[in-house]
């Protein structure tokens, strides 16, 4: 660490808008893993991932976070994401599957298959993690873990995510197929525009 990391002291604030931040994403989509709506699933899950790398954008834009303890205290059992992760399997299953890029920058990217059910899962839990720490009064030990794990997985995991959801929503309102009827129409527009020609020639 050097003198310009962050204290804890001064991120009090701070710390309470980055948990409000998370609770808000986690209550979220349990809402929506209970929804069995898919079409309502993508829409929200898009803005509310979006919402959540927002808090993770202020959280990679500070310094590092000095906690107060040299160990991380215990935070208790990891939650269990397994309902979530089920429910949302089921839910996106057609599009659950996707194609992410393991770290751009590397010297051969890798590219890998994996599912959004998974990834968002995995997010929950390390937020989950964090809001333990929270709730039991050790809010710098919180800011840490979500900075650290912002920065080493849930940061990028998330940001795989978004990039699949706009992919799906991308797709689904500009590949739009042709109505007959338009088609019928231009063909129709065609042929009046070439005798129009015709008969000025």
């Amino acid at each position: 660490m050097t003198d310009t990391d962050t204290r804890v002291d001064d991120l009090s604030d701070f710390t309470v808008e980055i948990a409000d931040q998370v609770e808000s994403f986690i209550v979220a989509v349990r809402e929506i893993a209970a929804a069995e709506d898919p079409d309502y699933a993508i829409s929200l899950l898009l803005l509310e991932v979006s919402q959540v790398l927002l808090a993770g954008g202020r959280l990679g834009a500070i310094s590092d976070v000095v906690p107060e303890e040299r160990f991380e205290p215990d935070a208790g059992f990891d939650p269990d994401v397994e309902g979530i992760r089920h429910s949302l399997a089921n839910l996106l299953e057609p599009i659950d599957e996707h194609a992410a890029l393991f770290d751009p920058y590397a010297h051969e990217p890798e590219l890998f298959t994996s599912r959004l059910s998974d990834d968002i899962a995995d997010v929950m839990s390390d937020l989950l993690h964090g809001l333990q720490h929270y709730r039991d009064g050790r809010s710098g030990e919180a800011l840490w873990w979500w900075q650290f794990s912002y920065l080493s997985n849930w940061g990028s995991t998330a940001s795989s995510v978004l990039r699949a959801l706009h992919s799906v929503v991308s797709h689904t309102r500009l590949d739009v197929v042709e109505d007959e009827t338009i088609l019928i129409e231009d063909h129709l527009l065609a042929q009046t525009v070439a005798e129009v020609v015709v008969d000025n020639g």
